[in-house]
């Protein structure tokens, strides 16, 4: 058999080049995956983890969410939720009130994907209650709006509304996203607490630390 000429071999590689270009960008085209700040890497986690007090949860029945004010204004008319619906999304178009009217959003803690922004909740990945359990009720109405705004840490992420009930306020002892994301949820959990400086509960440590030594 012949050898191609090079000028055959040098397009068919520019062409084989562009197909494999063209058949990655229809790939990714649509598929929202949920920009959570980067986390701090296992080994920072574990090492912040060492260092985090643990004590029992106090002060549950004077927990309140109004205590959290959110959600608060970013830029313009752009308020927390609608900035991390904007960032976590793909194709979002938003009104002159930056409501999100169309786009598409993908749940990293259960694999679901919606192209209407009602149908996703923003998570507190920490939640105002486990927060609040855990030291945030000695804190100033001004220290509980940061943390309940904070688009800095990886602490807020648009998911499925169902997820987020199902997550309620509990800790990564009683609940966990699905298998794939829990490194990163844990990598991100014991970030959020440790820069805010949150207790841990011996069961959370415990739950926190199983899944930081598998990653």
């Amino acid at each position: 058999m012949s050898a191609i000429p090079a000028p055959r071999r040098t397009l068919a590689a520019a062409l084989g080049a562009l197909l494999l270009a063209l058949t990655a960008l229809l790939t990714g085209a649509g598929t929202a995956r949920a920009a959570l700040p980067t986390p701090v890497t296992a080994a920072t986690a574990r090492t912040y983890l060492a260092t985090i007090a643990v004590t029992a949860e106090s002060h549950t029945t004077t927990y309140d969410r109004a205590l959290f004010p959110h959600w608060i204004t970013i830029a313009g008319t752009c308020n927390t939720r609608e900035t991390v619906l904007k960032r976590d999304g793909v194709n979002v178009v938003t009104d002159a009130g930056c409501a999100a009217v169309s786009g598409s959003w993908f749940s990293v803690y259960d694999n679901v994907t919606t192209t209407s922004a009602s149908a996703f909740d923003i998570d507190h990945l920490v939640p105002l209650a486990e927060a609040w359990r855990s030291g945030a009720w000695a804190w100033t109405t001004t220290q509980r709006q940061a943390f309940a705004n904070d688009l800095t840490r990886p602490q807020l992420i648009a998911v499925s509304a169902s997820s987020n009930r199902s997550k309620g306020d509990q800790d990564p002892s009683s609940w966990l996203p699905q298998a794939s994301y829990r490194c990163t949820y844990a990598r991100a959990w014991v970030q959020v607490k440790y820069y805010y400086g949150l207790t841990v509960d011996s069961a959370e440590k415990s739950a926190l630390s199983s899944i930081l030594n598998g990653c």
